[in-house]
């Protein structure tokens, strides 16, 4: 009898592993529609959820009559357990590819702290379609961005550890080339925006942004904060004199026009 309970248990543990280990893809899919509120999908799933591919497509969400879109190639994800030796623990580490955006491989490690969690993205950079955006319905959608964005990290590490939250490092995006249907000029120039990760805070600031513009007839600046779980920005927009007739329309869209000037705020 003793015997046969422990076939019974070791064929339980076995399915247990079997069933853990070559969890199917579409799990994973799954989860992740249901964390972005069907925003961001994992179409047509392949392997298992520690191993597989899939199409990334960014969506308006599930009321949405909007268009979506998908990279023009597949994602690769991994999943393994990684030893983050500067703490001496044992976590999580995510690899992410995708052969028109990422070189090299996007890694994020994932290691519990006591009383919280840090997240640690690998310095890296990769670039993406802008026209990718326009799956996210308005305004992208209306905007319709041309273009390519360019993102790279150093040293950046979030995590969260008894109630205070902690953001160091950098991430930068250039927005390379940009145009719109919204306006004849093309590209409207190409732009620069900074985020950084100010420290430790309960409440309070945990990043800064700025945004610059790096060339073009379109010039975009403006500064902001992560503050009290909100974002504030403040910028304005403005053209070079001998695109004003052609960029007019687009400055009274962007924001709330004051003389040749519009100005952009959130929060």
């Amino acid at each position: 009898m003793s015997t046969r309970r422990w076939v019974w248990t070791g064929a339980a543990i076995g399915a247990v592993l079997a069933m853990v280990t070559q969890a199917p893809a579409y799990w994973l899919a799954h989860i992740v529609a249901q964390a972005s509120g069907e925003r961001v999908m994992l179409r047509d799933p392949q392997g298992t959820v520690w191993h597989g591919s899939a199409q990334a497509v960014l969506s308006a969400g599930p009321q949405s009559e909007a268009s979506n879109t998908a990279l023009p190639t597949r994602v690769q994800w991994q999943f393994g357990p990684h030893l983050d030796v500067s703490a001496a623990r044992l976590g999580l580490r995510a690899s992410l590819a995708s052969a028109c955006c990422t070189s090299p491989t996007i890694q994020v490690d994932v290691t519990p702290q006591w009383r919280g969690i840090r997240v640690q993205v690998n310095d890296q950079r990769s670039t993406w379609p802008a026209s990718w955006l326009t799956g996210l319905g308005a305004p992208w959608n209306t905007m319709q961005a041309e273009g390519a964005l360019q993102l790279s990290t150093q040293q950046l590490t979030w995590q969260h550890i008894a109630g205070q939250t902690q953001l160091q490092g950098q991430a930068q995006l250039e927005l390379q080339h940009m145009s719109t249907r919204l306006s004849t000029l093309k590209p409207l120039g190409s732009y620069r925006l900074v985020v950084l990760g100010t420290g430790a805070s309960t409440a309070g600031d945990t990043m800064r942004l700025t945004l610059d513009t790096v060339e073009g007839s379109l010039k975009l600046q403006g500064q902001g904060q992560w503050r009290n779980g909100h974002l504030q920005f403040n910028g304005e927009a403005s053209s070079e004199p001998d695109a004003e007739a052609a960029l007019s329309n687009l400055l009274n869209i962007l924001g709330q026009r004051r003389g040749a000037k519009s100005i952009l705020k959130l929060g």
